[in-house]
């Protein structure tokens, strides 16, 4: 009788036991297979649980408890949601596939971190012409050789590559320019890339260089301000543009001037690193900051 109730107390302990222990479960709303630049949104279904990290398998990582995460490249991503309760966790793990992007994708490689560039398809010129000379190993090594913080930094000027310190930069180009693409109507919010070009003097038709390409930096915008330079310009901006000018900050006033062909899609920190880095007269950061740009396919 006694080994009874102690089997009977052992039985209920595990069974006690057993219920405090997390468990560890999620499911995603979307179809578990994507093109790059794929967004999901992951449901958390845990139960006994304190507090969740989830590792996402492309090197991000997470504590909220139904994350939304994006994946830039294709690739096979074993996402994984550890549950913890007290001194005890549980494992869930499933696999997403990311496959080859529908747009044209680059990633733009500096010490200073990595951006992801998405390329406009309705300014087929800039980007058909950009991703020739990616193919070709033309950016390797060049140099941001240009850096205003609050407005951009600048790159693509071929005589950067092993530029001595002394050396000005800015002339330099594939011996060719690109024809404006301006009329896409694309807008220089922070993030952008668009095509440096000569002044209007000598370039009246706001032909691009070959190569150089600036980035926008910006700075921040009211809404008030925007308004006021809408009226000034006559330029009439949406509902979207008007949020994200707000939202992330820009430089309006060169909108209509130079060709925008392009957004980084992540990456948007990297740009705040470099436009602060220490710069010399001319502009020029005091350290090279050198890049290398590689098409995502």
């Amino acid at each position: 009788m006694i080994k009874n109730k102690i089997f009977f107390i052992f039985i209920l302990a595990i069974a006690f036991s057993s219920c405090n222990r997390p468990v560890s479960r999620f499911t995603v709303k979307e179809e578990e297979s994507q093109a790059a630049p794929a967004k999901f949104n992951f449901v958390n279904e845990s139960k006994n649980t304190d507090f969740y990290i989830w590792n996402f398998g492309d090197g991000d990582s997470s504590f909220h408890k139904n994350p939304t995460h994006t994946f830039f490249k294709p690739g096979i991503y074993e996402v994984t949601l550890e549950s913890i309760r007290e001194k005890k966790s549980r494992l869930h793990t499933k696999k997403i596939i990311v496959t080859a992007p529908k747009s044209t994708l680059i990633e733009i490689k500096t010490s200073y971190g990595d951006m992801i560039v998405e390329l406009y398809d309705d300014t087929p010129l800039h980007r058909d012409n950009f991703i020739k000379l990616v193919s070709e190993g033309f950016y390797d090594d060049l140099l941001f050789h240009r850096v205003i913080d609050g407005f951009m930094i600048q790159g693509g000027d071929p005589d950067s590559k092993n530029a001595a310190a002394e050396k000005r930069l800015g002339a330099g180009g594939p011996g060719y320019q690109i024809p404006a693409e301006i009329d896409a109507g694309h807008v220089h919010v922070k993030g952008a890339l668009a095509a440096a070009r000569q002044g209007d003097a000598v370039n009246p038709q706001k032909k691009s260089s070959g190569s150089q390409f600036y980035i926008v930096h910006g700075g921040p915008l009211s809404e008030n301000e925007l308004k006021s330079f809408s009226q000034r310009s006559g330029r009439v901006y949406d509902e979207r543009i008007t949020s994200e000018y707000i939202e992330n900050g820009g430089t309006p006033f060169l909108d209509g001037q130079y060709t925008v062909f392009g957004k980084v899609i992540k990456g948007l920190e990297v740009i705040d690193r470099i436009a602060t880095a220490k710069t010399k007269a001319d502009d020029r950061p005091v350290e090279d900051i050198k890049m290398k740009i590689v098409e995502i396919k």
